[in-house]
């Protein structure tokens, strides 16, 4: 317990109040580890991504310190896995940040395929437009989709959505380039308004009712959006094409504002005193379920 209080003391923002911190590194030794740390595989259907798709907890692996989701389609649901894993649903106000990998071309088979590869938190929609959903994203999509061809990534602070027919309410910044390889992806949360970075650079800020009001769970996930969604789709069946999505670390600090250099400074402190993971978060009062098929 020293040795991981010293390394909260490392940054003054927490060194001023109880560490409620979660983070994680994902050197457990296998996914048995993995769950056990609080984290949820999705095996459940339903949205988002192609109809008919399944959502394989196999997708998910861990490759010698890093979580890797894993995802296939040849373009039709039958063909389609997507994975999606989530941690328990006790976040809201303060800061997020993780180190993950985007890749602009699969691993095997042809490119082209509207892939999202993710990084958010997010609570349940109970029903069309829901005063209470909540949800940050960061959206990666290299092969375009969603009406438009383009390479970008998505930072969307939700208010409200209606599933069918699609009527949303929320606000995006989009980042319009390639961004394959490896950043870190930021989002202060607190005093109404949402602030987003990515690589230490503040790219958006968004507030008013695009702000989240319920406690959320933390996900990862890499899904496909329909074919009819791109300018020019890959024919359906034949060999799949396969995707992957690294993360080297997650990291969350309650009600606390850090900078991108302070987070990244407590993982250095971290690893260097051999702790792989905390999570003096506490739960959500009263307690909520945590769920991974939203």
């Amino acid at each position: 317990m020293k040795t991981v209080l010293a390394a909260l003391l490392l940054v003054p923002a927490l060194a001023a109040a109880a560490p409620e911190i979660f983070f994680d590194d994902f050197s457990q030794p296998d996914i048995a580890a993995l769950q056990a740390s609080g984290w949820t595989l999705r095996d459940k259907a339903g949205h988002p991504g192609i109809e008919g798709a399944a959502w394989s907890p196999s997708g998910v692996s861990l490759q010698g310190g890093l979580l890797r989701l894993r995802g296939e389609t040849d373009g039709t649901g039958a063909g389609t896995r997507q994975v999606q894993l989530c941690h328990q649903r006790k976040y809201l106000e303060g800061t997020y940040a993780a180190r993950v990998r985007f890749s602009d071309a699969p691993v095997s088979g042809a490119d082209g395929d509207p892939v999202i590869q993710t990084f958010y938190v997010v609570s349940p929609l109970k029903h069309d437009f829901d005063p209470e959903f909540s949800e940050l994203d960061w959206e990666y999509l290299p092969n375009g989709g969603w009406g438009k061809p383009d390479t970008r990534l998505y930072g969307i602070t939700w208010q409200t959505v209606q599933m069918d027919p699609w009527n949303a309410f929320n606000a995006a910044h989009e980042e319009v380039r390639s961004l394959a390889g490896w950043h870190t992806l930021m989002m202060q949360v607190g005093e109404g308004r949402t602030r987003w970075f990515i690589d230490g650079r503040q790219v958006a800020e968004h507030g008013g009712r695009n702000y989240p009001v319920v406690p959320m769970a933390i996900a990862f996930s890499l899904w496909f959006s329909p074919a009819s969604d791109v300018p020019k789709p890959l024919p359906e069946g034949g060999a799949p094409r396969v995707y992957e999505e690294d993360v080297d670390w997650v990291f969350h600090a309650r009600n606390a504002r850090l900078t991108t250099a302070d987070v990244q400074a407590q993982v250095a402190a971290y690893r260097k005193g051999g702790i792989p993971r905390i999570d003096t978060v506490p739960p959500a009062q009263p307690a909520l379920e945590s769920r991974c098929d939203f």
